[in-house]
């Protein structure tokens, strides 16, 4: 994982962005932030699992059909799966360790 911390590649409203195998921030405290990293690690996991390209893909895909089922751009944002997982276990610390593969997967089919 490489640390790149630069504002202007973040979008408005986000502290950062992971494309495999870079984690890009906003702000160079965030690189401290337990919580913060732990979210981004599990990210950096899904786009191993589907192979980097093919979780974009999917990722931009679940977004844009939560956001013409909402309307909301936040919205269809946390509710895409990978986004779920994420923020549902970046506060366990143990989580990649016990962590099975494709764990995205039931975030999909979970109600919200």
């Amino acid at each position: 994982m490489f640390f790149i911390v630069n504002k202007y590649l973040i979008p408005k409203g986000f502290r950062g962005l992971t494309a495999y195998p870079f984690v890009f921030l906003k702000y160079r405290v965030d690189k401290e932030n337990p919580v913060f990293i732990n979210h981004e690690r599990i990210h950096l996991k899904q786009q191993l699992e589907l192979l980097i390209l093919p979780f974009f893909i999917w990722y931009v895909l679940e977004y844009l059909i939560y956001l013409l089922k909402y309307g909301n751009k936040n919205r269809a944002y946390r509710s895409v799966s990978f986004e779920r997982e994420a923020y549902s276990n970046e506060s366990d610390m143990d989580y990649l360790k016990k962590r099975r593969i494709f764990s995205f997967w039931k975030y999909l089919f979970q109600s919200k």
